[in-house]
């Protein structure tokens, strides 16, 4: 963390728009692990995983690193965005960790069906009509972690959108589009919802996230501005000295 508080703001944004990249990355054989998973069908679901158990083991490794990697950026969204607003930027990181954590443990029932199908002796008091049909429900309770997760991903980037748009070193566009993305993942409030509007929910989280990204690792921050809103804030900070305003 002492290292991410002398980088300079520009810095932060770049490494932050590599982490987030990497969010994104990690999220397509993730999905693809999902993909084994057929919601009725416990016998079916079973068979998907024990005769792919390398891509869904690869799905759980890329879930573990997005969160990894998500934690990354919220740390580094606090230190560029406290300037702005230093308790709005503290509660959008208690919302984000709050979410990642729902994401680590979505990994640990991911986790339980690969235990329950392997073979092991102690289950034998089973038949594998109830261990299929518990690695289902494993499955199921998986998904409603990782679903409650994006809800708190909904607050996170709502909040972040808010500091973008009443900050002064970034595009207002990317506030609007953060927000915007926030709404989408807050429809998973509503399962049904959720359900009902996917694929289609993706794409504002998409869109706001991805924009956000790619003006991260292609542009970063305007680090006068930074700098002149962190000095107006008062933050402590030895080099947030407010710059005098060029003609």
């Amino acid at each position: 963390m002492e290292r991410i508080d002398e980088a300079s703001p520009r810095l932060k944004a770049r490494i932050a728009g590599v982490f987030y990249l990497m969010v994104f990355l990690t999220a397509v054989p993730f999905f693809a692990g999902a993909k084994l998973v057929v919601s009725a069908d416990a016998a079916a679901t079973a068979t998907n995983i024990l005769a792919q158990e390398a891509l869904y083991r690869f799905g759980w490794a890329s879930n573990l690193i997005a969160t990894a990697c998500y934690i990354v950026v919220t740390a580094l969204f606090y230190e560029l965005f406290k300037p702005v607003n230093r308790s709005v930027s503290l509660t959008a990181a208690f919302f984000s960790l709050v979410g990642c954590g729902l994401g680590a443990l979505s990994g640990v029932f991911q986790l339980a069906p690969l235990a329950l199908l392997g073979g092991a002796r102690y289950l034998n008091v089973f038949n594998p009509e109830q261990l299929q049909a518990l690695a289902l429900l494993f499955l199921k309770l998986q998904a409603q972690a990782y679903n409650i997760g994006l809800v708190f991903f909904g607050c996170y980037c709502l909040l972040i959108g808010y500091l973008i748009f009443r900050s002064t070193f970034l595009p207002r566009i990317l506030g609007i589009l953060m927000v915007i993305a926030g709404v989408g993942w807050l429809t998973f409030l509503s399962p049904p919802l959720a359900t009902y509007l996917s694929p289609y929910i993706l794409a504002p989280g998409i869109l706001g996230e991805g924009s956000l990204t790619l003006w991260l690792l292609a542009i970063g921050v305007n680090a006068q501005r930074w700098n002149e809103q962190a000095g107006a804030a008062g933050n402590g900070d030895p080099r947030a000295v407010p710059l005098r305003a060029t003609t």
